[in-house]
Formats: C-alpha cells, sequence, structure tokens
C-alpha cells in the first residue's frame, strides 16, 4: 500500500518523491504484506546484481497539529491493487473512526472531522484496509498505524492550591521565607517551552520578592512591625514559554499575615490613679480596675500585676483578669472611714513572656500609683461584743434581770441606740429588753425541762436612722433547779407465780428524774407508810438508783387476790428534796415448772350443778325466743305491697346513714349543693295558702318588708331558706298521704376546725351545756350559736 500526507509540507515533498520511483519501479508494495519495498538506491550496499532485497519497513506512526482546521486530507492511503476503476474501496477502524477521523473509500484520503486536543487524547491507533467493493474482501491485509497529535501552546499556567494563605512573624530579616507557590501548565513539557513556567510578582513589592523559577517569596525589607501593618495582599504570575512574549499566564493572590513577636513593653497610661470607695463596701468586692497598654496581641500581651508597696499593708491584692489583661484591685479587710480615709499603692505590671530576641526594646515592665479614697457612709451600730452569753436560774421571778448587752453608732454623728429582742427567736416571749439601756430581763416563767438554752437575736437601731439595724447574738442558759419529783422509769407489769418462796425477787425497779444536778442523780426507795408493814412483800434499796422488791411469804393463790398494790415512795438527793409515790401492781399468776406465767388474773367460781328448775326455766326462754324470731320473719314475707307503687314514689333526697359524718359542702355523692344554694325559687300561684303552719322562725320581719336572701349573712340565708322549705312541704296539697322527711344542712366552709357535728345531732335531745362553746373564740361561734342558750325560738330548744 501506498500513502501520502496532505496539509504538510514535508508529507507532501515526500509523497512528490515517493510517486516517480513508484512509477519507475524503484519502490514497489507487496500487495500481500502491505510492506514498502525500500528501493536499492537506500541500500549501500553493491548495486551489480539487480535483484530487490525485500525487507519490513513499520510506517505506523504519523503527525498532526493539535487545533489543525484545515479541509485538505491528513493521510492519502492508496493500494497497489488499486487501478482507479472503482473495485476497490478503503475501509477506516479504530480510535475515533467515524466520529473523529473519515476516509474517502474511493481515493483512501483521510480527513479530520473535528479539532483534535492533546490535552484530551495525544495520540490514536487506527486500522486501514482496502476491500473489493462487490465482495468486501479484503484484497490486501489490515494495516496500524498512530496519529499523535502534536502539541502547541494554548493552555495558560494555573495555581491549583491558590489563592493562598500564609504568615511570617513581625520583624523578620531579610530573605525569610515565607510561602512557594506553584503552577501547572497542560501543555506537554517534552515539546517546546509551552510548559516552562516562570513567576513574578506583580502586586506586593517593595515589600517582598518570588524567586522566579522556584515560585518561593521571601520577605524584601527588614523589621517589618506588625503593629504598623499586619496583613499584605500579593499577586503572582506564572507565564509559561519561559517568559518571553507570546506565553501564556495565569495569577492567583497570596495574603501574608505579620505574626505577632513580643516587642512591645506594657505601659501605663497614667503614672497616677485615683478611685473613691464606700467604706460600706463588702470584703472581696473590687476596688478598681486598671490596664497598662501593651501593642502586642495574644500570648505576648499577657502580665502580671502586683502590689510593690503601698499605707494598707494587707488590705487589697491585686489579680490579673485573664480574658482583658486589666490589673483588678480586691478589697481584703473592712474599710472603716473613722479609722483611715485613704490609701496609697505603687502597681508593677510586667509582661509574661518575654522574648529574649527583643530584650533591647525593654524593660518589659512599668509602674503607676494608685490612690484609693474612702466614703464615709452612714453605718449600722455596732455591739461591743457580737455574742453574749449569760445564766439565769429557772426560778427567777418574772422581771428579773439578767445581763445587759451595748452597741454604738461607729459614725462620728454617735447617734442614740434603741434596743428589740427579734421576737421570731423569742417566740413565746420570756424575755424583755430596755429599750434604751439594753439590760435583758424575765417576762414568764422559765422551765428549764421545757427549753434549757435560749438564742436571742437583739436588734440595735440607729434613732436618727431607723434603717440602719445592727445584730446581736445573745445566748441565755437556764440553771437547773430541783423542781421535778422523781418516778418510775418505766410503768412496771409484775408478775408472782402462785409457787413462789419466800425472799424471791420478783421485780427489781428504777426512777427517773427531769432535773439535772451537777453531782448526778441519788434516789433512795421505800414502801409508802400505809404498807410498810405488810406480810406480803418488803422492798430493798440496792443503793445504785435501784430497788428490789422480794416477797415475805408464800402460797398465793390468785381465787384468794389476783393483784396487790404496793405503794413506793420514791426521794430524791436535791436540796430540799423531792419524793413521789408511785403504785406497783403485782399480779399473782399460774406458772409452769420453769416459773413462766401461763395465765395471770381472777379465777372465775362456778358451781357444781344446777336444779332442775333452773334448767327448765332455761329451756323456757330459748324455746319463747325462737318463736318470737319465726313470727317476725313470717310477717316480713306476708308484708304488703305499699299503696303508691314504686315507680310512682315521690322522688326526693334520701338519707343514707352510715354512721359516719359527710362532706358538708364540698361533698357532692349524696346531693347538689348547687341546687341548694339557689334561692331564686319561682313559687306556683296555685299552691295553697289558706293553711299557714305555726313554725317558728330565727328572724322576724315584717310581711311588706322581708328582706332578699341577698342582704342576708350567709349563716341566717340558709337558715331562713330550710324554713321555707319545711312551709312549703306543710301546705302542699300534692304531698303523699305519710311523713316525709327533707333534710336541709350546711356545715359551713373552709373550717379550720373541720366538721364537729353529724346530720343526727341536729335533732337529738339532750341535756348537755354547750356554752361553753362562747368562750373558745370566733372559730366555733357558729357552733355556739346552734347549740348554746337561746330565747326560745330556736328549732334545736
Amino acid at each position: 500500500m501506498g500513502w501520502c500526507c496532505s496539509g504538510i509540507c514535508t508529507a507532501l515533498a515526500l509523497l512528490a518523491l515517493l510517486l516517480p520511483l513508484r512509477e519507475r519501479a524503484c519502490l514497489g508494495l507487496n500487495p500481500s504484506s502491505g510492506d514498502l519495498e525500500k528501493s536499492p538506491l537506500s541500500d549501500p550496499g553493491p548495486w551489480e546484481a539487480l535483484h530487490r532485497h525485500k525487507r519490513s519497513w513499520v510506517w505506523n506512526q504519523f503527525f498532526v497539529l493539535e487545533e489543525y482546521t484545515g479541509n485538505e486530507p491528513l493521510y492519502v492511503l492508496h493500494s497497489d491493487v488499486d487501478k482507479g476503476d472503482g473495485k476497490v474501496k478503503y475501509v477506516l477502524s479504530g480510535e475515533g473512526a467515524t466520529s473523529i477521523f473519515t476516509i474517502d473509500e474511493n481515493t483512501g484520503d483521510i480527513h479530520a472531522t473535528k479539532r483534535l486536543d492533546r490535552e484530551a487524547q495525544a495520540y490514536y491507533t487506527l486500522q486501514a484496509q482496502a476491500v473489493d467493493r462487490l465482495t468486501n474482501l479484503p484484497v490486501e491485509p489490515k494495516s496500524e498505524f498512530v496519529v499523535k497529535v502534536q502539541d502547541i501552546n494554548d493552555n495558560e499556567p494555573k495555581f491549583l492550591d491558590g489563592p493562598y494563605l500564609a504568615g511570617v512573624p513581625e520583624m523578620s530579616p531579610l530573605g525569610t521565607m515565607v510561602v512557594q507557590v506553584a503552577a501547572t501548565d497542560a501543555d506537554d513539557p517534552t515539546y517546546g517551552n509551552s510548559a516552562r513556567v516562570v513567576y513574578s510578582i506583580i502586586h506586593g513589592q517593595p515589600y517582598f520578592s518570588v524567586e522566579p523559577k522556584t515560585g518561593v517569596i521571601r520577605t524584601a525589607l527588614p523589621n517589618m512591625d506588625r503593629e504598623t501593618r499586619d496583613q499584605y495582599v500579593l499577586i503572582i504570575q506564572a507565564k509559561d514559554m519561559v517568559g518571553q512574549m507570546g506565553g501564556l499566564s495565569g495569577t492567583t493572590s497570596v495574603t501574608v499575615t505579620l505574626t505577632d513577636v513580643n516587642d512591645n513593653p506594657p505601659r501605663f497610661t497614667h503614672k497616677n490613679y485615683q478611685y473613691t470607695v464606700p467604706e460600706s463596701l463588702p470584703v472581696q468586692s473590687v476596688v478598681a480596675r486598671i490596664k497598662a497598654a501593651d501593642a502586642d496581641i495574644g500570648s505576648n500581651a499577657e502580665m502580671d500585676y502586683r502590689i510593690m508597696d503601698g499605707d494598707g499593708p494587707g488590705m487589697f491584692n491585686i489579680t490579673t483578669d485573664e480574658d482583658t489583661q486589666d490589673g483588678v484591685i480586691i478589697l481584703l479587710k473592712p474599710l472603716d472611714f473613722e479609722t483611715k480615709s485613704s490609701f496609697s499603692l505603687r502597681i508593677e505590671a510586667t509582661n509574661r513572656n518575654i522574648d529574649s530576641n527583643f530584650l533591647s526594646l525593654g524593660p518589659f515592665s512599668d509602674t503607676t500609683s494608685v490612690k484609693v479614697t474612702v466614703e464615709d457612709v452612714n453605718e449600722a451600730p455596732v455591739f461591743s461584743t457580737p455574742l453574749s452569753k449569760m445564766v439565769i436560774s429557772e426560778d427567777a421571778k418574772v422581771g428579773t434581770s439578767i445581763g445587759r448587752v451595748s452597741a454604738h453608732d461607729p459614725d462620728t454623728t454617735n447617734s442614740a441606740i434603741r434596743y428589740s429582742i427579734d421576737r421570731n427567736t423569742d417566740l413565746e416571749r420570756f424575755f424583755n429588753v430596755d429599750a434604751h439601756s439594753g439590760v435583758i430581763s424575765t417576762a414568764k416563767p422559765l422551765d428549764r425541762e421545757a427549753n434549757s438554752v435560749h438564742n436571742l437575736t437583739i436588734f440595735a437601731i440607729e434613732h436618727q436612722d431607723p434603717a440602719q439595724i445592727g445584730k446581736g447574738i445573745t445566748v441565755i442558759t437556764v440553771l437547773d433547779i430541783n423542781d421535778n419529783a422523781p418516778v418510775f422509769a418505766i410503768d412496771y407489769e409484775t408478775l408472782l407465780c402462785e409457787h413462789t418462796m419466800p425472799g424471791q425477787v420478783i421485780q427489781t425497779i428504777s426512777a427517773v428524774d427531769k432535773d439535772e444536778p451537777l453531782s448526778g442523780h441519788r434516789f433512795y426507795f421505800a414502801l409508802a407508810a400505809p404498807v410498810a408493814g405488810n406480810l406480803n412483800f418488803t422492798l430493798r434499796d440496792n443503793k445504785d438508783n435501784t430497788a428490789s422488791i422480794l416477797t415475805k411469804r408464800g402460797g398465793f393463790r390468785r381465787r384468794e387476790q389476783p393483784v396487790y398494790r404496793l405503794p413506793v415512795l420514791i426521794v430524791d438527793s436535791g436540796s430540799p428534796a423531792l419524793s413521789s409515790t408511785n403504785t406497783l401492781s403485782v399480779r399473782v399468776c399460774d406458772c409452769d415448772s420453769d416459773g413462766v406465767a401461763l395465765s395471770c388474773g381472777a379465777v372465775a367460781y362456778t358451781s357444781t350443778g344446777l336444779s332442775t328448775g333452773a334448767l327448765l326455766a332455761i329451756l323456757g326462754c330459748i324455746i319463747t325466743l325462737l318463736v318470737m324470731v319465726l313470727l317476725i320473719v313470717t310477717m316480713r314475707r306476708r308484708r304488703k305491697e305499699p299503696l303508691i307503687l314504686e315507680e310512682e314514689r315521690d322522688i326526693r333526697e334520701n338519707i343514707v346513714r352510715y354512721d359516719d359524718e359527710g362532706g358538708g359542702e364540698e361533698d357532692t355523692e349524696a346531693f347538689d349543693m348547687v341546687t341548694l344554694r339557689n334561692l331564686n325559687v319561682i313559687r306556683d300561684p296555685n299552691v295553697r295558702r289558706d293553711v299557714t303552719p305555726d313554725t317558728p322562725t330565727f328572724f322576724h320581719y315584717p310581711s311588706a318588708a322581708r328582706p332578699s336572701y341577698k342582704s342576708l349573712p350567709d349563716n341566717v340565708v340558709f337558715r331562713e331558706f330550710i324554713w321555707e322549705r319545711l312551709k312549703d312541704a306543710d301546705v302542699d296539697p300534692s304531698a303523699p298521704p305519710y311523713d316525709s322527711l327533707q333534710t336541709y344542712a350546711f356545715e359551713g366552709s373552709g373550717s379550720v376546725a373541720e366538721s364537729l357535728s353529724s346530720l343526727e345531732s341536729l335533732s337529738t335531745d339532750s341535756d348537755q351545756n354547750y356554752d361553753y362553746l362562747s368562750n373558745w373564740g370566733p372559730r366555733f361561734k357558729k357552733l355556739a350559736d346552734l347549740y348554746g342558750n337561746s330565747d326560745g325560738t330556736s328549732v334545736f330548744s
């Protein structure tokens, strides 16, 4: 197969040379192999043997320019079999065949239908073949060749990582590296200078520079100060073709931030500061805040404050506010204008993190003076002794002086003081205090056994300004006296077996006394005088605040006497001595052999037998009772039906008695209280009025001037309402011919004493005198009105 390339000068020249050689049979193509036969002129061997030496020559690579848009064919394929009579057809296959590359089936011309982009695909592999047009059978083998796209400079450099952010410490020396930038060119780096990039700085001079080949950005000026300018924006350009004219370029931005170093010492803006605080300022409060200015930031601006000297040692302290780097002056002790009215302090501020590279710019500390002036305020009175302790005997008479408290006005006005007791600490008002002198005295008799220690809060009130109140604590201890007699320690239950022998201990007793003598208790036991010489029991004092009860004899019998009561006299060792008589009950019991009581108390006497007459009488009574029970049961079964059928019965409020107390007004289970409270009753004009019940009422009103229910007191409203309902029931012509009970009761609401009566108590006759209810206060006034003595008009009388 022969081939030629159109559109390229070198290819055309080659084609012009090959065609004459082919015509002179110097270069031939083997139809069976498709290989080109090289002429002997190109072989350095001898030319005398006029025969051709056949060798294979691979013609499988061609070049086409990127972005080529010409109309001339890229390649021309021609077969020796093709005689130009149209019997041979050329076929193209492989990458991009028919989509990018097409072949003229008649002439073998290959054309490109699209622009080729080397960056998208650098080469294409195609196969060409000549086939018979009629049979589609190949007339020679398929040949494969490669079309390479030759690069042109059609891509500018790009910064894939841009824009850049970088930082460099301030005050850095000249040439300090900041950051390295890199641009990428998509063109072929192996062909020409299309991908060879150089860097330059467009914006950012004279502060920074960039190395043309590496893209490293460096500082171009020394000692750049962040406090003057902390940020720079650079424009870096990358240009291909080694920066020559006609090359493509791309740019990116680089933001360079100067990072801080500690190159600025702290400085106070003033050499003297003055502050005024009230003397009532609480301890640990902030007195003032001062700050030393530092142009640095972050850890380079951190500083520590300290009080170098001052005339108030221990009065103040200074700390650093970590958020604002302020020096916070704190009060450590209470202020007193009358004692000292001003303080002078000398304060130093020092950088916490000092950079040794910049010590020449120091010193990195500064001092200032602070004057604190104390302002006078009206203070509350102050007790000379905040905690006073006093003692008083529990038998002290009312009005006895216990002690004296004292307070004074700390201000220069020295106002008079009035004293009072905080009654929340003396609820029962056992004590009084003299408003002027502060003397505390008893107001009630004291009982050490009820309360042995009283903690009182005493108020000292300034006379000129009652809002100024001082507080003091007074602890009053009540001393004990012997005012309580000893008694049994517990309620003893003494059991005595019938077979107990004489001299046996049946009970050991002890005593208790509410008093607490300083030397401890000592009790003396003895039998009371009336039984001291009895023949049954004796008492032995054990001298250890206990005593033993012993039997004098044996042979105790429950039938003779089941219980013995033994009075025991107990005397304490107080001055004067007090005594009490306590009764010890001894029960005689039937015991087993181990002394365990089986049964105690009296034994019922039973006769040996009953006479025949007694038995007959008992039997007759039993028979009579059985007959009465049978008659009652029979009568109940034969009870007649009521005159009025069940469904015709009058539906009224029913009372179900459970022998318990109702819930009062809040109980809505039995009946609806809303109905009871609905006093606006619509009366039936057809009701008979010719019969008026002679029923008394609590209040008598003229018929023309009867007040409305709304104008009456609450309790009177319900009484009148009930009597009106009773009247209506008596004169109702439609009422059934039997007695009907209608009960309306109202206990009231919200009583602190709860309910004290039942519905049954309203109609119970009793001779009980309830006049004492009037003395119980206003909470029992309603009960006193209901159950107390009345003038005879009460319905309950």
